[in-house]
Protein backbone atom coordinates (compact mmCIF):
# COMPACT_ATOMS: atom_id res chain seq x y z
CA UNK A 1 0.00 0.00 0.00
CA UNK A 2 3.05 2.71 0.37
CA UNK A 3 4.47 1.58 -2.52
CA UNK A 4 1.21 2.21 -3.97
CA UNK A 5 1.22 5.94 -2.28
CA UNK A 6 4.45 6.57 -3.08
CA UNK A 7 4.47 6.07 -6.79
CA UNK A 8 1.02 8.22 -6.99
CA UNK A 9 2.82 10.84 -4.95
CA UNK A 10 5.70 10.81 -7.35
CA UNK A 11 3.19 10.94 -10.29
CA UNK A 12 1.36 14.25 -9.00
CA UNK A 13 5.03 16.14 -8.74
CA UNK A 14 6.06 14.90 -12.17
CA UNK A 15 2.58 15.94 -13.50
CA UNK A 16 2.92 19.68 -12.08
CA UNK A 17 6.56 19.86 -12.41
CA UNK A 18 5.89 19.38 -16.12
CA UNK A 19 2.72 21.30 -15.79
CA UNK A 20 5.11 24.68 -16.33
CA UNK A 21 6.90 23.59 -19.58
CA UNK A 22 3.66 21.85 -21.05
CA UNK A 23 0.74 24.11 -19.73
CA UNK A 24 -2.61 24.01 -18.00
CA UNK A 25 -3.80 20.78 -19.10
CA UNK A 26 -0.96 19.10 -17.31
CA UNK A 27 -1.62 21.19 -14.48
CA UNK A 28 -5.54 19.76 -14.74
CA UNK A 29 -4.02 16.46 -14.78
CA UNK A 30 -2.05 16.81 -11.75
CA UNK A 31 -4.69 18.07 -9.31
CA UNK A 32 -6.90 14.93 -10.88
CA UNK A 33 -3.89 12.86 -9.94
CA UNK A 34 -3.82 14.77 -6.41
CA UNK A 35 -7.06 14.12 -5.75
CA UNK A 36 -7.22 10.20 -6.51
CA UNK A 37 -3.63 10.04 -4.09
CA UNK A 38 -5.67 11.89 -1.21
CA UNK A 39 -8.54 8.87 -1.83
CA UNK A 40 -6.02 6.76 -1.95
CA UNK A 41 -4.35 7.71 1.30
CA UNK A 42 -7.63 8.36 2.69
CA UNK A 43 -8.81 4.49 2.35
CA UNK A 44 -4.94 3.71 3.96
CA UNK A 45 -5.97 5.41 7.02
CA UNK A 46 -9.29 3.47 7.31
CA UNK A 47 -7.86 0.54 6.61
CA UNK A 48 -5.84 1.09 9.41
CA UNK A 49 -2.54 2.46 8.95
CA UNK A 50 -2.16 4.88 11.56
CA UNK A 51 1.64 6.14 11.24
CA UNK A 52 2.09 9.85 11.38
CA UNK A 53 3.84 9.98 7.74
CA UNK A 54 0.42 8.90 6.13
CA UNK A 55 -1.12 12.35 7.65
CA UNK A 56 2.21 14.52 6.69
CA UNK A 57 1.68 12.83 2.77
CA UNK A 58 -1.81 13.07 2.50
CA UNK A 59 -1.62 17.19 3.66
CA UNK A 60 0.99 17.74 1.61
CA UNK A 61 -0.65 16.20 -1.13
CA UNK A 62 -4.12 18.37 -0.82
CA UNK A 63 -1.57 21.63 -0.36
CA UNK A 64 -0.13 20.56 -4.14
CA UNK A 65 -3.59 19.40 -5.23
CA UNK A 66 -4.75 22.23 -4.29
CA UNK A 67 -2.31 24.43 -5.75
CA UNK A 68 -1.70 22.73 -9.46
CA UNK A 69 -5.90 23.04 -9.48
CA UNK A 70 -5.72 26.66 -9.18
CA UNK A 71 -3.23 27.11 -11.62
CA UNK A 72 -4.54 24.62 -13.97
CA UNK A 73 -8.24 26.70 -13.79
CA UNK A 74 -5.94 30.29 -14.03
CA UNK A 75 -4.25 28.81 -17.04
CA UNK A 76 -7.12 27.77 -18.80
CA UNK A 77 -9.78 30.43 -18.17
CA UNK A 78 -6.86 32.80 -19.02
CA UNK A 79 -6.17 30.64 -22.37
CA UNK A 80 -9.80 31.24 -23.40
CA UNK A 81 -9.67 34.96 -22.45
CA UNK A 82 -6.84 34.80 -25.25
CA UNK A 83 -8.76 33.36 -27.44
CA UNK A 84 -12.07 35.27 -27.23
CA UNK A 85 -9.37 38.78 -27.51
CA UNK A 86 -8.16 37.02 -30.59
CA UNK A 87 -11.21 36.70 -32.03
CA UNK A 88 -12.31 40.47 -31.44
CA UNK A 89 -8.99 41.82 -33.04
CA UNK A 90 -10.23 39.92 -36.29
CA UNK A 91 -12.99 42.19 -36.72
CA UNK A 92 -10.48 45.24 -37.28
CA UNK A 93 -10.33 46.09 -41.17
CA UNK A 94 -14.38 44.38 -41.49
CA UNK A 95 -17.01 45.67 -43.39
CA UNK A 96 -20.49 46.35 -41.70
CA UNK A 97 -23.00 48.80 -41.84
CA UNK A 98 -24.84 51.30 -39.34
CA UNK A 99 -27.53 50.29 -37.72
CA UNK A 100 -28.87 53.25 -36.06
CA UNK A 101 -27.05 57.20 -36.89
CA UNK A 102 -24.03 57.35 -36.10
CA UNK A 103 -23.15 61.06 -34.92
CA UNK A 104 -20.18 60.00 -33.75
CA UNK A 105 -21.81 57.80 -31.74
CA UNK A 106 -23.99 54.93 -32.36
CA UNK A 107 -24.30 50.80 -33.72
CA UNK A 108 -23.00 49.40 -36.39
CA UNK A 109 -23.51 45.15 -37.40
CA UNK A 110 -20.16 44.03 -38.35
CA UNK A 111 -20.01 40.08 -38.33
CA UNK A 112 -23.21 39.34 -37.53
CA UNK A 113 -23.15 40.90 -34.21
CA UNK A 114 -24.06 44.68 -33.48
CA UNK A 115 -21.51 46.54 -31.87
CA UNK A 116 -21.48 50.42 -30.25
CA UNK A 117 -19.30 52.35 -32.00
CA UNK A 118 -17.73 55.38 -32.86
CA UNK A 119 -17.89 56.85 -36.22
CA UNK A 120 -13.91 58.56 -37.14
CA UNK A 121 -14.72 60.80 -40.13
CA UNK A 122 -18.39 62.24 -38.96
CA UNK A 123 -21.63 61.32 -38.88
CA UNK A 124 -22.87 58.27 -40.63
CA UNK A 125 -26.08 57.64 -41.45
CA UNK A 126 -28.48 54.99 -41.14
CA UNK A 127 -27.85 52.09 -43.53
CA UNK A 128 -24.37 53.72 -44.42
CA UNK A 129 -21.22 51.24 -44.83
CA UNK A 130 -18.77 51.23 -42.60
CA UNK A 131 -15.14 49.44 -42.03
CA UNK A 132 -13.61 48.97 -38.51
CA UNK A 133 -10.51 50.69 -38.07
CA UNK A 134 -9.58 49.94 -34.66
CA UNK A 135 -10.91 47.80 -31.42
CA UNK A 136 -11.08 49.86 -28.19
CA UNK A 137 -12.52 47.78 -25.29
CA UNK A 138 -16.29 46.79 -26.69
CA UNK A 139 -16.54 49.90 -28.78
CA UNK A 140 -15.64 49.86 -32.63
CA UNK A 141 -13.90 52.88 -34.52
CA UNK A 142 -15.08 52.91 -37.85
CA UNK A 143 -14.86 54.72 -41.18
CA UNK A 144 -18.34 55.42 -43.12
CA UNK A 145 -18.25 56.16 -46.31
CA UNK A 146 -21.27 57.47 -48.07
CA UNK A 147 -21.02 54.66 -50.82
CA UNK A 148 -23.36 56.46 -53.68
CA UNK A 149 -20.57 58.94 -53.44
CA UNK A 150 -17.70 57.11 -53.61
CA UNK A 151 -18.43 53.40 -54.15
CA UNK A 152 -16.69 51.48 -51.83
CA UNK A 153 -15.64 51.97 -47.86
CA UNK A 154 -11.81 52.90 -47.53
CA UNK A 155 -8.92 50.23 -46.35
CA UNK A 156 -6.65 50.82 -43.78
CA UNK A 157 -2.55 50.62 -44.30
CA UNK A 158 -0.43 49.12 -42.83
CA UNK A 159 0.59 52.25 -42.03
CA UNK A 160 -2.48 53.51 -40.54
CA UNK A 161 -2.90 55.93 -43.24
CA UNK A 162 -6.92 55.43 -45.15
CA UNK A 163 -7.16 55.05 -48.58
CA UNK A 164 -9.90 54.16 -50.62
CA UNK A 165 -10.67 50.51 -52.92
CA UNK A 166 -12.30 47.43 -52.76
CA UNK A 167 -12.07 45.23 -49.61
CA UNK A 168 -10.79 42.11 -51.86
CA UNK A 169 -7.79 44.45 -52.60
CA UNK A 170 -5.15 41.69 -51.66
CA UNK A 171 -2.60 44.64 -51.70
CA UNK A 172 -2.70 48.19 -49.90
CA UNK A 173 -3.34 51.04 -52.48
CA UNK A 174 0.00 53.05 -53.22
CA UNK A 175 -0.02 56.34 -51.42
CA UNK A 176 1.32 59.42 -52.76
Amino acid sequence: MWVIAGVLLGLVLLASIVGFHTGPHSHMFAGVLGVVTAIWLVAMAIGGQTAPLLWVLLSADLVVSAGVGTAAYKGIRSEHALESAKGTMSLIGKLGVATSDLAPDGLVRVGGETWSATSLNGDVQLGGAVQVIEIEGVRLKVWGEDVAAHGVPPLLLDNGEHTTGTASDSAPAESD
